[in-house]
């Protein structure tokens, strides 16, 4: 970029740096280009005899500094320590490290992110600057889907720019890979890790030890001219997991509290992931490059799930609870007499395939003009498998009872059963409990007296094409430095299809019958429940029987499968113009910019309604259902100012200001087009009940303020100070409320049955929002700043408090935000000298409303437990010079206080729903460069 005349080389030195972190933001998939040219190196970087070179964690450190301090926005980054290795095994745990960040984990990773206390959906997430298709339901991004070797650093916008596309509302993060020209030399580097679960092999046929093997290669041609980076990473690690989990808590005949039933598992995953990633760079001028870069994932994440579930107290007329002992209005502990146990052996399997794809050109010229056009495709395949299979003593009322002790703990409940689960002889594949009574295919196909199990297979499509132009250009004199005006259009259509069967057992044809579980589908080895008192339980593969036709499938007809698909499209048309300020105040120096988006927004939904009649009325007693098409068209506009002022003082004190208009659309399953109507008969007349998706829906939107001081330490340190403050005009919330039933699109139920006057009608709407505000404090000091015998020694780490005063649901508290703590909390203590490194890492959240997923993969907030995780690594980096130099060996312990994640009933935290132990995770591995 050219340089203004009249400034001295130093203030243009500064000048370009700030020109450069405004292009990161600007510019998609060569953005970093610039950047990495005009960043200030870090300290001791400089490889002239007798300087000694700063590497590894405090060099990812020293950039992460520079990259905020020269950014025109409020944003945290962090930077790879060296190609392909960041410093932890995710990109999620090393996200959930910037200051005002938080993560969830799910099956003991993380995989998801919450920004200033807003849940996952409240932001997006670019890779090189575009917009991405995800591997779950909704927006949100699932990172566990990208290596952390094939990215380069991660940029977190906590505020929007004009230029900025994709923004979300509580933030934007972009993840950014390898530029080879910038690189400038070649690079070949390989690594590889072993991985130990130390709660062992937990179901039978499971494995608790794996391994992730990663590679990396770039270089230059033609003169520096063309320029190609390529990565590969493969993983094959298990994950085990220790399951508690309430049905949850009913009252006794005497007004006390006991857990009402209990489903419980020991949960093994294994999950296997191939990354692949390129980036293809041509400068035939050099004014002129273009890009080409592409990434592919194969995610496959196999879990079997093997428990018994226990229906206790919510049947007091079957289940009596004797020798009961209270403390507090809490049933602590006695026996469950007449007990029917159901023992699960459960297979999930998620198989998701992303490919994304993008192609830049920009051109600088020599007389200030400046373009790029970029288009880019993203696109993922996702099936998601659920099996139920059941076993028991015998079907429905016929088998054996047991008689259950339990006591009560922090950790959930322990049992002290009387019959034996893990016997073959006795436990068979069967309906314990009845449960689905008789099913009728439209096939004719029949289940008599109970499911043996269920089927669900979810089939998942997304897709996005993303087009953008810009054209900037920049000015000789004056406080306006650039002005760039760009277009960008955005095609995403997201489809979900489940397809549902009952299982029935094909023996039983007179519905009386259970079977042994044959003797080639047992696995050898024990599946035990010691951790809940339960013992061993019987062990087998429900894939195969349903494979080779031990359980035959029977469509579910009921309505409530149909309406959980949808198939939504999106189209967004994005204006903007943003104005660049440089200018002197005095002794300070005020950069920042200032602009407007215009996003013209035109949304599809195609849905299904369904009417179910309970009972049912048809002649063969399956349920009656509707198969109405719904349709659903709008568009609307949205126009997003904002403005970033960054105030720099000689003393390296930096203070900024932001303010602007912040949206983010609705979840695509909010936006579905179907609706369920229930009618339950009585007497002749239909009483109705309705639940449904709004594909009418407008997105949040918030007006927004940020104040933040810096005071920086010579490149190498920080310490900050960041003030937000968010307004939300609008909130999404279901509503349930009265209607007339003439004004719902309801068919006639026939049979002379008549329709109620009105129905109870839930459905997500628009509400009044509310407002939120914070302060986050963080800081990253190498004690050398302030006493040069420390050197190598150093901190890093944040603390940040945001209040809430958004209510979820109207009746809600301020505090069930989805994803919300109140306190955030990370540090990290390090060493790193002579080739030796060593640091300990603790994040801290408070309680939070968390996101689980159940059986149909529909989504229930519980409320979590706060959580503090640790996790330490040490290793050696073999010095210029020896036989080993570019050899790295490390050794990493994970969630070393194993640390559960718990959830339990608002009313009393001693009501716990969930109890899930991860185990501490052990990781060795090296990584060689040369």
């Amino acid at each position: 970029m050219s340089l203004r005349n009249e400034f001295s080389v130093v203030r243009a030195s500064s000048r370009m740096a700030i020109a450069a972190a405004l292009m990161t933001a600007a510019f998609p998939a060569v953005a970093q280009d610039t950047a990495a040219e005009a960043a200030d190196p870090a300290e001791g970087a400089s490889t002239d005899a007798g300087t000694i070179v700063v590497t590894g964690f405090r060099a990812s450190l020293q950039n992460a500094i520079n990259q905020k301090r020269n950014a025109e926005q409020i944003v945290e980054s962090i930077s790879a320590e060296d190609i392909g290795k960041l410093p932890d095994a995710s990109i999620a745990e090393s996200i959930a490290r910037l200051p005002g960040l938080t993560s969830q984990r799910v099956n003991g990773r993380s995989n998801s992110i919450a920004i200033r206390g807003f849940a996952p959906d409240f932001s997006t997430t670019l890779l090189n600057g575009r917009e991405q298709t995800s591997t779950g339901d909704n927006r949100a991004v699932e990172y566990d889907q990208y290596p952390s070797e094939v990215v380069s650093g991660v940029n977190v916008y906590k505020t929007p720019m004009a230029s900025l596309v994709g923004q979300g509302l509580s933030g934007t993060v972009d993840m950014r890979t390898i530029r080879p020209l910038e690189t400038g030399k070649r690079i070949i580097s390989f690594g590889a890790r072993g991985t130990y679960a130390d709660l062992g092999k937990l179901n039978a046929g499971s494995n608790d030890k794996g391994y992730r093997l990663t590679g990396t290669y770039v270089d230059q041609f033609a003169n520096d001219t063309i320029g190609i980076a390529l990565g590969a990473s493969y993983i094959d690690e298990p994950y085990q997991i220790q399951e508690f989990n309430a049905w949850g808590y009913a009252d006794t005949l005497d007004g006390n509290r006991v857990i009402g039933g209990s489903k419980s598992y020991v949960t093994s995953t294994n999950l296997k992931r191939l990354g692949l990633n390129g980036t293809l760079q041509w400068k035939p001028t050099p004014n002129l490059t273009t890009t080409l870069d592409a990434f592919y994932s194969d995610f496959k994440d196999d879990q079997i799930k093997r428990g018994i579930e226990l229906p206790l107290y919510q049947d007091p007329d079957t289940v009596t609870l004797a020798n009961a002992t209270v403390d507090n209005g809490l049933v602590t502990g006695g026996t469950f007499n007449g007990v029917k146990g159901v023992v699960r052996n459960d297979v999930f399997q998620r198989h998701a395939k992303l490919y994304s794809f993008g192609w830049n050109t920009k051109w600088e010229g020599d007389d200030g003009w400046n373009a790029f056009f970029d288009v880019s495709y993203s696109k993922t395949d996702r099936s998601e498998l659920n099996i139920e299979s059941l076993a028991g003593t015998g079907r429905n009322t016929v088998g054996a009872l047991d008689s259950i002790g339990f006591s009560m703990s922090d950790r959930g409940a322990v049992f002290r059963p009387g019959l034996n689960y893990g016997d073959y002889g006795s436990i068979l594949l069967t309906s314990p409990q009845g449960w689905g009574g008789d099913q009728t295919a439209v096939d004719g196909t029949r289940i008599r007296n109970g499911q043996d199990g269920y089927y669900n297979d979810r089939h998942i499509k997304d897709e996005l094409w993303q087009y953008r132009v810009e054209v900037a250009h920049e000015f000789e004199s004056g406080a306006l430095h650039s002005v760039q005006v760009g277009w960008n259009y955005t095609n995403r259509s997201k489809t979900l299809v489940p397809e549902e069967y009952f299982l029935g057992l094909a023996a039983n044809t007179d519905g009386l019958t259970s079977v042994a579980i044959p003797a080639e589908y047992r696995l050898k080895g024990e599946t035990q429940l010691n951790y809940l008192g339960l013992g061993p339980v019987v062990s087998y593969d429900p894939l195969a029987l349903v494979r080779d036709g031990i359980y035959n499938r029977v469509a579910n007809p009921y309505g409530d499968v149909v309406v959980k698909s949808y198939a939504i499209r999106e189209r967004l048309m994005t204006a903007y113009v943003q104005g660049n300020l440089d200018a002197e105040l005095g002794s300070a120096h005020l950069t920042g910019n200032f602009g407007v988006q215009a996003q013209w927004t035109d949304q599809n939904s195609v849905g299904a309604s369904a009417i179910l009649l309970q009972p049912p009325v048809n002649p063969n007693g399956s349920p009656n259902i509707g198969g109405l098409r719904r349709n659903v068209s709008v568009d609307y506009l949205d126009v997003l100012p904002s403005l970033n002022l960054s105030l720099r003082f000689p003393s390296e004190t930096v203070i900024r200001f932001a303010a602007a208009r912040e949206i983010i659309r609705p979840r695509l399953d909010d936006m579905r087009a179907s609706e369920k109507f229930d009618y339950t008969l009585t007497g002749g007349v239909a009483q109705v009940t309705g639940e449904a998706g709004n594909p009418y829906l407008r997105p949040w939107r918030a007006n927004a303020l940020d104040l933040t001081f810096e005071q920086y330490f010579g490149g190498k340190g920080v310490i900050a100070a960041q003030f937000f403050w968010k307004d939300l005009k609008s909130y999404i919330y279901n509503n349930q409320s009265t209607v007339p039933t003439d004004s719902l699109a309801l068919q006639d139920p026939g049979n002379g049955v008549v329709l109620s006057p009105t129905a109870q009608y839930t459905i997500p709407i628009n509400g009044k929002g509310g407002k939120l505000y914070g302060v986050e404090i963080a800081t990253t000091l190498p004690f050398e700043t302030f006493l040069p015998a420390l050197e190598g020694f150093g901190v890093t780490g944040s603390v940040a408090y945001t209040k809430s005063k958004i209510q979820a649901t109207p009746d809600s508290p301020t505090g069930d935000l989805p994803g919300y703590s109140k306190w955030v909390a990370n540090g990290t203590a390090y060493f790193e000298k002579w080739g030796f490194n060593a640091r300990g890492s603790v994040r801290y959240r408070s309680t939070f409303l968390g996101e689980v997923s159940g059986f149909a993969a529909n989504r229930v907030r519980r409320r979590a437990a706060s959580e503090t995780i640790v996790d330490a690594q040490i290793g050696y980096d073999f010095q210029p010079g020896s036989a080993l130099e570019g050899l790295s060996l490390y050794i990493q312990g994970q969630n070393l206080t194993d640390a559960p994640f718990v959830t339990t009933n608002p009313g009393d935290s001693r009501e716990v729903i969930d109890y899930q132990r991860y185990g501490r995770r052990f990781l060795a591995g090296f990584t060689y460069k040369f």
